[in-house]
């Protein structure tokens, strides 16, 4: 700093205001000499000395389990990254495999490089027992949740995004619609269930368990609870499937049938996972997960949080789950074509 001082005829403190953006005092003529100077000598920011006078590193930790080696959900790791480096700061981000020892040893590695404050991370929404550690510095849960009410979280609106699938179906003028469930018991499984049974329900009509069919919830799973669906005499006109991949399933086990889509038979499925919903044919009707919106706003209310603002003041937010249609939804089937 005091080469650049000496090359710009200025005081180092003169440097230091430049360079840190806080007095605009400064004539304009000086600070673009302290600037060129700065330029010409290869100047660099001590961020670790500044961060020591100002007891902040700048830098987020973002642990994850699977996050940042799927496409799936990398959308998180983008938002985040993109809210904290629009103010300045750093993701430093570990992706653990779900491993409890790799995790344990992250937290305490970025604690001890004094993160401003941590996220952590799910790869799918659910209720998770957060570690202790969580609590030595400002953090939020990131498509997870759990019974800690001092830990802030942020997770899809799983129901109201069902509710919207299913309400699809519905104004497209199916009365019959069938649901393939995840046999998973995850927070996902049980909210977009009670959103398609809001749905009906909202349209006065009445829930039958019958055309309800679980399963694991990937593509055999959807191919055989669809067919068992199918096979009926009084099969369902339209299927809302609990995600993507159990969409893919059902697509196929239509087409085994003699079905076509959605000539004969409308689906939606959840998640927007473009790799499976844009490569069916026809391209599938699905609800999108927020994922970078609940990246950005972790980041978000984890500034806040450490500036002070909602210190205190913990929230379990939620995002809407927006739909996205595309061509596998049409009116039910005409009855004569079905003879």
């Amino acid at each position: 700093m005091k080469d650049v001082a000496d090359r710009a005829g200025v005081s180092p403190s003169t440097v230091s205001l430049v360079l840190s953006g806080k007095d605009s005092a400064i004539p304009e003529a000086t600070r673009q000499r302290v600037l060129a100077a700065a330029a010409e000598l290869g100047y660099r920011r001590n961020a670790l000395a500044s961060g020591l006078r100002r007891q902040m590193s700048d830098t987020i930790g973002f642990i994850s389990d699977l996050i940042a080696t799927t496409p799936h959900a990398g959308a998180m790791v983008q938002g985040a990254q993109d809210a904290a480096w629009k103010v300045g700061k750093v993701l430093l981000m570990v992706n653990t495999g779900g491993d409890p020892a790799v995790e344990h040893r992250a937290i305490e590695v970025m604690l001890a490089r004094q993160v401003d404050g941590l996220v952590y991370a799910a790869m799918y929404h659910r209720f998770i027992d957060p570690p202790a550690t969580l609590h030595e510095v400002p953090a939020i849960l990131l498509d997870a949740r759990s019974a800690d009410p001092a830990l802030s979280s942020v997770a899809p609106d799983e129901e109201d995004g069902a509710f919207a699938a299913t309400s699809c179906l519905l104004d497209a003028g199916h009365r019959r619609i069938g649901y393939l469930q995840s046999d998973d018991p995850i927070p996902a499984a049980e909210e977009r269930f009670r959103g398609y049974r809001a749905a009906l329900a909202a349209r006065g009509i009445e829930f039958d368990q019958s055309l309800v069919r679980s399963g694991l919830d990937e593509h055999a799973g959807g191919l055989a609870a669809a067919r068992a669906l199918l096979s009926r005499p009084d099969r369902p006109t339209a299927i809302f499937c609990f995600n993507d991949r159990m969409a893919a399933g059902a697509l196929h086990a239509a087409r085994r049938l003699g079905l076509s889509i959605p000539l004969d038979l409308s689906l939606v499925g959840y998640d927007n996972e473009e790799l499976v919903a844009l490569l069916t044919d026809p391209p599938l009707t699905t609800v999108q997960l927020p994922h970078y919106e609940m990246g950005r706003w972790a980041v978000e209310h984890l500034l806040d949080a450490v500036s002070g603002v909602a210190a205190g003041r913990p929230e379990q937010h939620r995002i809407a789950c927006p739909l996205v249609v595309r061509d596998s939804v049409g009116p039910p089937p005409d009855p004569q074509r079905a003879r």
